[in-house]
C-alpha cells in the first residue's frame, strides 16, 4: 500500500515548482476573465509574466477584511448581471455561480464561499491519508454541517478516499458516544477539544469508543493534548485549512511541521505588508490557489507561521511550515488611535538602516505609552529623533525610540507587542 495519497507528493521539488508556475498564468488569465474583483486586484498585470516567486511577490496581498468589505459593498448593489451572485454575493472573487456551485457557505462576517462540483473540492483527502485513514472504513465526522463548510470539507474528503461518513456534527455528547458504540467507527474528524469531551463522557458512562485515528483541525493541537490522546490509544494528526483557501498544510508521520498541500503556492510575508520574509522568519501566511472556481491570488490568511528548511523525513518533498504560531493582525488602539502593522512597516521603509522593529505598548488602558524598539546596521544614536518624528507622522502618536540588539527582538512575527494591563 502506497505511503502517499498521490505519487507527486514525492516528486523533485524543482519539478513541482516549475509545474506550479507553468499553470499559474493560465489560472490568472481565467480569473481576470471571470472574476471582476480579481481583475481589479491584478489591473495592469500581464499573467504571462508571473512565472516565479519573485514575480508573484510583486502582486498586492489581498486580506480578509478587504474580501469582506468587497462582498458587503457588492451585496447591497442592485444586481443586473446575468449571474449576479458572481459579482454581488461573492464580491467578484468567484468564477462560478448558482447551478455551477453545489453549495454556498457562510463563514463569520458573513463571508460567503462557493463549493464547486469536483470531487474532494477542498483537498482534505490527502491529509486523511497522511493521518492513516484508508478506504472501506467509517469516519465519525464531528465538524459542523451548519452554515460553515467544515463538515462538508471532511465528508467530501472521506468519500474521495473511499470511506463512509457518519455526520455527527457538534454537540449532543451522549448521542455521539452512543453512535460510536453502535457503529464502531475507525476514525474521527473534528476539533481535538470535542473529541476529548466525547472520550471523557464515554469514560464517565463506562463504555469504550473504538476510534484510534483522528484528523484534527479548527484549533490548536498542543503536545500535551496529543499525549493525552496517546495515553488512551488515539493517534491524532493536524490539518491546516480554511473556508477560503481549502487545505493548506497537513501533518505526517514524521511529526515535523506541516507539509504544504499540492496545487497551492505558500509565501510568508512581513505582517502588514506584501513583502516576503527570509526563510525561517515568522510572518503572515499568504496563499495563491489553483482553484478554478475560487482562484484567490496572494490571499493573506492572518495567521503567523514560518517556513522550515529541508524536506520532511516522511519522504514528501513539498515545503513545510511550522504550524500555527498566532495571528498576524496585531492592530491595537492607543489613546483612541489605531496602531497597525502596516504603519510600523511604513516607518521601517522611511529609514533604510532599520532591519527589524517592534512597537511595545506599556502601562494600562488610559495611561499608556509606546516605545519603538529598533535594530539595524549602521544605526546611529542621533537617528532616533528622526525615527521618533516618523512615528508621530505615521501614527499621530508620540513614542520613545530605543536601539536594541538583534537578540532583543524575538523571531515570533510580532511588530506590535501590547503589554498593557487590562485588569
Amino acid at each position: 500500500m502506497s505511503s502517499y495519497f498521490e505519487a507527486r507528493e514525492a516528486i523533485d521539488p524543482l519539478v513541482r515548482e516549475q509545474k506550479l508556475f507553468e499553470r499559474l498564468p493560465n489560472v490568472l488569465r481565467q480569473a481576470i476573465r471571470n472574476a471582476p474583483a480579481i481583475a481589479q486586484q491584478l489591473d495592469g498585470i500581464e499573467p504571462q509574466d508571473i512565472t516565479s516567486r519573485q514575480a508573484l511577490a510583486e502582486l498586492p496581498v489581498l486580506r480578509k477584511p478587504q474580501l469582506l468589505q468587497q462582498q458587503h459593498a457588492k451585496r447591497h448593489d442592485n444586481p443586473q448581471a446575468e449571474q449576479p451572485e458572481l459579482h454581488h454575493v461573492f464580491g467578484g472573487f468567484s468564477t462560478i455561480g448558482w447551478g455551477q456551485a453545489l453549495r454556498v457557505f457562510a463563514s463569520p462576517g458573513p463571508i460567503y464561499e462557493p463549493q464547486g462540483k469536483q470531487s474532494d473540492y477542498w483537498g482534505f483527502a490527502r491529509a486523511l491519508h497522511a493521518a492513516g485513514f484508508r478506504s472501506k472504513r467509517l469516519i465519525h465526522n464531528c465538524f459542523s454541517y451548519h452554515f460553515t463548510p467544515a463538515g462538508a470539507m471532511m465528508e467530501s474528503a472521506g468519500h474521495a478516499l473511499g470511506c463512509t461518513v457518519f455526520p455527527g456534527g457538534v454537540g449532543q455528547t451522549e448521542q455521539q458516544v452512543a453512535a460510536m458504540v453502535d457503529l464502531q467507527p475507525d476514525y474521527y474528524t473534528g476539533t481535538p477539544s470535542f473529541l476529548r469531551i466525547i472520550v471523557e463522557k464515554a469514560e464517565a458512562m463506562k463504555v469504550d469508543i473504538p476510534v484510534r485515528q483522528a484528523l484534527f483541525s479548527g484549533e490548536a493541537y498542543p503536545p500535551s493534548l496529543r499525549n493525552w490522546f496517546l495515553e488512551r490509544g488515539i493517534e491524532g494528526y493536524e490539518a491546516y485549512g480554511s473556508a477560503d483557501l481549502d487545505i493548506m498544510a497537513y501533518q505526517t508521520s514524521a511529526r515535523e511541521g506541516l507539509v504544504i498541500n499540492e496545487d497551492i503556492i505558500v509565501e510568508i510575508v512581513r505582517p502588514g505588508t506584501s513583502d516576503p520574509v527570509a526563510e525561517g522568519e515568522v510572518g503572515e501566511v499568504v496563499v495563491t490557489t489553483m482553484n478554478p472556481g475560487y482562484p484567490l491570488v496572494r490571499f493573506g490568511t492572518g495567521d503567523l507561521s514560518a517556513m522550515m528548511p529541508g524536506q520532511s523525513p516522511c519522504g514528501r518533498t513539498n515545503g513545510r511550515i511550522k504550524g500555527w504560531l498566532g495571528r498576524a493582525d496585531q492592530t491595537t488602539k492607543v489613546r483612541g488611535m489605531f496602531v497597525q502593522p502596516a504603519q510600523i512597516a511604513e516607518i521601517i521603509k522611511r529609514h533604510p538602516h532599520i532591519t527589524t522593529a517592534r512597537m511595545v505598548i506599556h502601562g494600562s488602558m488610559g495611561n499608556d505609552s509606546m516605545t519603538l524598539k529598533v535594530h539595524g546596521e549602521a544605526l546611529e544614536e542621533n537617528e532616533r529623533h528622526q525615527i521618533a518624528d516618523s512615528v508621530r507622522e505615521v501614527t499621530k502618536l508620540r513614542a520613545e525610540v530605543e536601539c536594541v540588539s538583534a537578540n532583543a527582538l524575538p523571531n515570533d512575527g510580532k511588530v506590535i507587542d501590547d503589554q498593557r494591563s487590562y485588569e
